[in-house]
Order: C-alpha cells, then sequence, then structure tokens
C-alpha cells in the first residue's frame, strides 16, 4: 500500500451524504460483478444498512478528553495510546479515543487506521465493539464505545483483581463465540479477525464480551478458501500451525485461537507461562486423559458447573487441533458449546490423524509471555520483531 497524504484522507472522508448511497451501491455492484478482489457479499439481497459512524472533528474529542489528560489515559502501545472521553458534560456518553502516535509518515500507522475503520464501520453485533466514528484532523483518531471493565485479560491476570466467578466465565466464553460466529457467517463480508485473545476482548458493565481492535483483520471473498499472508502477524500463543507455518489465513485460524481464549477462561493461565510453555501445550494431554477437571482455575475453589465445564473443555480440544481441516467452524463450537448431550463420536479422528498431532505438540515454541494488560501485548511478525497492540477498555 502506497503512503496516503493527509489531504488525500480528508478528501476521502469529506464523501457528501447525499453522494454517500449512491456510492456505496457502485461498490456493492463492483462486489457482485467481481471487479475489486472481493467477490459477492455473503449476505446478497440484504439491504445495506447505512454505517452510522461519523467523523468528529478535533475539537470535539479534544474536549471529551479534557485534552488528552495524562490521566484519562487508559493503555499505550507501540502505535497507539487510548483516551476515555466524555461527550457532553459529566452525564454524556462515555467514550474511548484511539489515538495512534507514530509520525505521519509512518505508512503502517495509515494502513492499520483504514483497515480498522473499513473492517467494523460496517459491524453491528452485541459482542463486537462499536465504532462510533473517526477523526483525521491533527493526526488519526478511531472513536469507540467505552468498555467500563476494561479487557478479560486483566480480569484475569491482573494483580489484586478478584476472581471471575464460573458463571461470569461461561458467558464470556459464550458471547465471544457468538460474536466471532457473526463475523465469519453473520456480516456483509467474511471477517477473519486473526488477532482473537484475551486482551481483545473487553466487557461491559454486566459483563458482556466485545471482540475488538480489527488493526490484523482481513476480509475474504466467499469464492476463497483462504489467503495466503506474509508476513505473519499475530500474538504469541495463539497461532494456528498453518499460519505461523506457511502464512495460511481462514476462519480456522480465529478458531484455533479461540480455543486457546477457552483454555485461559478455564484455567485462569496465560498462553504462554514463564518458562516459556504454551497453554495449548499444557492442556493437550489433560484434554486426551479426558480428566477436564484438572484444568479448573484453582482459585475457583471447586464452584463451577461440570456439564459447562466439560462442554468448554471439548469445544477447547476440538479448536487447538493441528490440522485445520478437522477444526471445527464457530457453528459447530457453539452447538458444543451449548449442546445438553456430546457426540463425541462425531469428533473422533483417524487414528493417524492422531499421531500426527502428538508429533506436532511434543515440542515447545519458545513463545514470549504476552503480558495479560488492559492494552500492552506483544504480537510477532515472521521476522521476529515484537510490535504491540493495544484495544479499548479502562
Amino acid at each position: 500500500m502506497r503512503y496516503i497524504r493527509s489531504n488525500s484522507l480528508k478528501r476521502l472522508f469529506s464523501v457528501k451524504r447525499r453522494s454517500f448511497d449512491g456510492y456505496v451501491t457502485a461498490a456493492r455492484e463492483d462486489d457482485s460483478n467481481n471487479n475489486n478482489g472481493f467477490g459477492a457479499d455473503e449476505t446478497a439481497g440484504v439491504p445495506f444498512q447505512r454505517p452510522s459512524w461519523r467523523c468528529f472533528s478535533h475539537d470535539e474529542i479534544f474536549r471529551a478528553t479534557d485534552g488528552f489528560s495524562a490521566d484519562n489515559l487508559v493503555g499505550k502501545g507501540g502505535y497507539a495510546e487510548v483516551y476515555k472521553g466524555k461527550f457532553g458534560g459529566d452525564d454524556g456518553e462515555e467514550i474511548a479515543v484511539k489515538r495512534l502516535t507514530r509520525a505521519s509518515a509512518d505508512e503502517r500507522k495509515v494502513k492499520e487506521f483504514l483497515t480498522e475503520i473499513g473492517t467494523v464501520g460496517h459491524v453491528r453485533h452485541p459482542n463486537v465493539l462499536s465504532l462510533l466514528g473517526c477523526c483525521i484532523d491533527n493526526g488519526l483518531y478511531i472513536i469507540f464505545q467505552f468498555s467500563s471493565r476494561g479487557s478479560l485479560a486483566s480480569l484475569l491476570h491482573g494483580e489484586d483483581r478478584p476472581v471471575i466467578d464460573w458463571r461470569t466465565r461461561y458467558k464470556v466464553a459464550l458471547g465471544t463465540a457468538r460474536g466471532l460466529h457473526y463475523l465469519h457467517k453473520g456480516c456483509q463480508r467474511r471477517i477473519i479477525h486473526r488477532d482473537i485473545k484475551s486482551s481483545n476482548i473487553l466487557l461491559t458493565s454486566d459483563f458482556e464480551p466485545l471482540i475488538s481492535d480489527f488493526g490484523l483483520a482481513k476480509w475474504l471473498p466467499s469464492q476463497w478458501s483462504h489467503h495466503s499472508i506474509s508476513p505473519i502477524e499475530g500474538t504469541f500463543g495463539h497461532l494456528a500451525p498453518e499460519y505461523f507455518m506457511h502464512g495460511i489465513v481462514d476462519e480456522k485460524t480465529d478458531v484455533f485461537a479461540f480455543g486457546v481464549l477457552l483454555l485461559e477462561i478455564i484455567s485462569g493461565r496465560k498462553p504462554v507461562d514463564g518458562s516459556h510453555q504454551s497453554l495449548h501445550s499444557w492442556a493437550k494431554p489433560i484434554l486426551r486423559g479426558g480428566d477436564t477437571e484438572k484444568l479448573i482455575d484453582p482459585r475457583l475453589d471447586g464452584h463451577y458447573d461440570v456439564a459447562e465445564l466439560r462442554r468448554l473443555a471439548l469445544a477447547a480440544s476440538l479448536c487447538i487441533r493441528a490440522s485445520a481441516t478437522w477444526r471445527p467452524t464457530m457453528s459447530d463450537v457453539l452447538m458444543v458449546m451449548m449442546s445438553e448431550k456430546l457426540d463425541m463420536d462425531k469428533w473422533e479422528m483417524p487414528k493417524e490423524e492422531e499421531e500426527d498431532e502428538e508429533v506436532f505438540f511434543g515440542f515447545e515454541d519458545l513463545e514470549c509471555d504476552d503480558g495479560g494488560g488492559d492494552y500492552d501485548t506483544t504480537t510477532t511478525t515472521s521476522s521476529a520483531s515484537p510490535e504491540d497492540s493495544i484495544s479499548t477498555g479502562s
């Protein structure tokens, strides 16, 4: 992608309201004719919904955040800072403002800004973070709804935080699965998130999960089975084998990461521990042995639903399979998580496939601890250079 100058961005976002519908209609016609490389929408025939987000002025977000006061800084990463704010005074709407911080000539900053706006701008689901708008005056800013309880990672791993009870954990797991299923199957184009992890799951006041941070997301056309990507980007401990080995991306990439997330929710462990052992490598022999209660977070002190634990453990074991072919879709995952009766025979693998699984999970990936903080999360590329991605929350 070539660098987009500031005035080019302004022209991009200055499409007049009266021409917006025509602009979108033309774009959708291009999609259906395969002229733009994406192909037809997954929901062909569904009326297009005009995006509800808007462009804010710099003055609006400056006032809302008290001039980007240090007191309102709630997260910081390598490429962005997140400030909480409020529109309309003390009783106004709470917002989170993500300010991209690198120099204006940084091509990656512009690319990630456009990717996140273009991807999440048309998404509408109770378990996906809502985009309120953006600002391109005096920098690049993305404005989201504010998540009062912060990230799942901060609640699971933050110091001096109360233990999350099992009922809340199950609710978060189920809501995240629904949001991810929507991204894969329910929205107008297939969206592969590529960075599903606990620090990118934000929680509302009633612990409803919201999938956030679409900086690495990819749109895939309906006729493509997968997409090859270089360089490899994502978070240590969550990368599916076919992705970090071959750069292959499809829905099963997210399914693997979701399996790791389920193990994190069940066990309270980080995706990679201090000895560089990945969570899925630790859990694999336990899951294979069928003693799922060995996975449970000891801090729960036995207060959990055994049937729900078994369903989540089965879903996790299916999701982290080394072979993408033998992983379930998110539709299947939801059925496993919600079904009262588990059909184990349906998911039985051939003997030779099970042996391949044992070989793959017999070595450690020498992965790094992702920190588990509110925003500061470690990602990696194929060149092994760490990069930070951050989420909005408190």
